[in-house]
């Protein structure tokens, strides 16, 4: 059953179209990410589906009814913000509990609601202190429970990790996560961050100036970018995308002798750094130029003729000035986009680049 279907949803200020015929479906239980940068419409689609936005256009639904109309008191769901949004002269409990007090819940029930979440949030030894006295994650946590002891089938967090340092976004990405699952709730999470995204997601929604511009789980995104724009945003470091050009012999990697079987002249081949091998002895002519040792690995720059790519290597490479190689890769892992339109062209594997 789907808990959330956008229906050509639209969202206009004057001239301006920050969300342009967006269609989605998020099922119930399940954990979708809507990904994309700053200004691509990824939390104004979050307020319609709370109704703290109007669409200009389209219809919302929730749980098979039409809520498009319908205050955001009315839609059965919680809402995780960005800055916390504790009050300050409460402590840990009342801030918990503050939504139920408002919807006149009994205090039993309250006791017996804060006594569960407040265990499975981590929160049970700080019940009495204020937000002042908290740290990030802690203060993160609070602004969870109050969203779970509302036990809304929905939950929507907009940017919820975005001022919290690296160690703690990853601990509570695991957090929300395991609560997530627990709890069968179906959240929508808005982000920027792509490892949130990717670690998070059974389903991620990316957008691109008001329109969803690939929807597909984490791997087949990955794996499978539709376009130039998802293969270079999804991925640490992006995907290599590769000019082609054209002459009496064939199509070739743009600057130099190798022959690409299977390109069109006006395209991009798209290879992941990951993807790509060294070699002594045969391949593509290539001169390594710089590299930045990662700890699991290292991340070495390369240039193929005018044309620069990464290369993902295991360990520690150690590169001492420039130095010539070959380049090589399977043809499975090779993408084709069209140059001018951005878009996978789906004609087969492309083969391996051939020295000629």
């Amino acid at each position: 059953m789907s808990a959330i279907q956008l229906e050509s949803i639209e969202k206009r200020w004057g001239k301006t179209i920050a969300v342009d015929n967006i269609n989605l479906t998020a099922e119930e239980g399940r954990f979708l990410v809507l990904l994309g940068p700053s200004g691509c419409g990824k939390s104004t689609t979050l307020r319609i589906i709370a109704g703290l936005e109007s669409p200009s256009k389209g219809r919302v639904w929730i749980n098979g009814g039409d809520v498009t109309d319908r205050p955001s008191s009315d839609r059965h769901l919680s809402m995780v913000f960005q800055s916390y949004a504790l009050f300050p002269h409460l402590n840990t409990e009342e801030n918990i509990l503050f939504g139920l007090k408002v919807r006149k819940v009994p205090a039993p029930e309250r006791q017996q609601r804060l006594k569960k979440v407040a265990d499975l949030v981590g929160l049970a030894d700080y019940l009495d202190r204020k937000p002042s006295q908290l740290s990030g994650g802690q203060r993160q946590r609070v602004a969870l429970a109050r969203a779970v002891i509302a036990e809304n089938p929905i939950c929507l967090m907009d940017e919820p990790l975005s001022n919290l340092d690296a160690k703690l976004r990853h601990d509570m990405r695991v957090e929300i996560r395991s609560l997530q699952r627990q709890l069968g709730m179906t959240v929508v999470y808005v982000t920027h961050d792509q490892t949130e995204a990717m670690s998070m997601a059974d389903k991620v929604i990316l957008m691109r100036d008001g329109k969803i511009e690939q929807q597909d789980t984490p791997g087949n995104l990955y794996d499978s970018p539709a376009s130039t724009f998802t293969a270079r945003f999804i991925g640490t470091p992006p995907m290599n995308l590769l000019s082609m050009t054209s002459d009496a012999r064939g199509v070739s990697i743009e600057g130099t002798d190798a022959l690409v079987h299977s390109a069109r002249p006006n395209s991009q081949l798209g290879i992941r750094p990951e993807h790509i091998s060294l070699d002594s002895r045969s391949g593509i002519p290539a001169t390594l130029v710089a590299s930045d040792y990662l700890g699991a690995d290292t991340i070495v720059t390369a240039v193929i003729g005018t044309q620069e790519l990464m290369i993902r290597i295991p360990g520690r490479y150690e590169l001492k000035g420039q130095e010539a190689v070959f380049l090589r890769w399977q043809p499975q892992f090779a993408r084709l986009f069209d140059k001018e339109s951005g878009l996978l062209i789906d004609d087969g594997p492309v083969l391996s680049a051939a020295t000629g």
